[in-house]
């Protein structure tokens, strides 16, 4: 029922998640937090058990901070990102596998802005925009679409309240409220978030 949706352009990489915190038919909260900052210039987003993300995520931020201490220099978010890769793949097939998804997204001063689709079974890619949940059937299209490298971030903002408005007028599942993060060589900084009432105002026009 989660949804996380992510655009990578030249410059940035824009990170949307869901706020929304249900457990079977009931709604426990409409302000939680579902992205993870994991380095100065990498966010994660991610999804899944309740326990399970908070305590992966922790997990592959603490350990990416330990790693710049010992070696006094921060993970490439590719190098990032095949560490989290590898380390689901090993609890996978363990006796406690963590159920999560997710979505990584970081700038590298040498090869600019990276996003990387991770989900519960290890698969791994590198992407110029995905999705995960529900909420992304209604946004590959709209992605495919709109996304160019040499968006703004503002223009890119636009893409993704178009994509947050499909999704509160198709899907059956009610996810409010989205939580925005860019990832740009300046670091991180948070952008409005996408409620039903801000993104009334997109064009239906294509």
């Amino acid at each position: 029922m989660e949804c996380l949706l992510g655009l990578a352009c030249k410059d940035f990489v824009l990170i949307a998640a869901d706020q929304t915190n249900a457990h079977s038919i009931i709604v426990m909260k409409n302000d939680e937090n579902k992205l993870f900052k994991i380095s100065n210039q990498m966010v994660m987003g991610i999804t899944g058990e309740s326990g399970d993300a908070t305590q992966f995520a922790e997990f592959i931020a603490k350990n990416i901070q330990l790693y710049k201490m010992r070696h006094r220099y921060e993970l490439s978010p590719a190098a990032a990102a095949n560490y989290t890769r590898r380390n689901l793949a090993g609890y996978l097939r363990s006796r406690t596998p963590y159920m999560v998804n997710m979505l990584l997204g970081g700038f590298d001063p040498q090869t600019g802005s990276e996003l990387y689709f991770i989900d519960y079974l290890g698969s791994f890619q590198k992407l110029k925009f995905a999705t995960h949940g529900y909420g992304g059937f209604f946004c590959m299209g709209i992605m495919d679409r709109y996304h160019k490298d040499d968006l703004t971030v503002d223009e890119a903002y636009e893409v993704l309240k178009k994509c947050v408005r499909e999704i509160h007028k198709r899907l059956i599942i009610n996810l409010p409220n989205f939580k925005v993060q860019v990832v740009d060589k300046n670091g991180i900084r948070d952008l409005d978030p996408l409620t039903a009432k801000n993104v009334s105002d997109v064009s239906e026009a294509a």
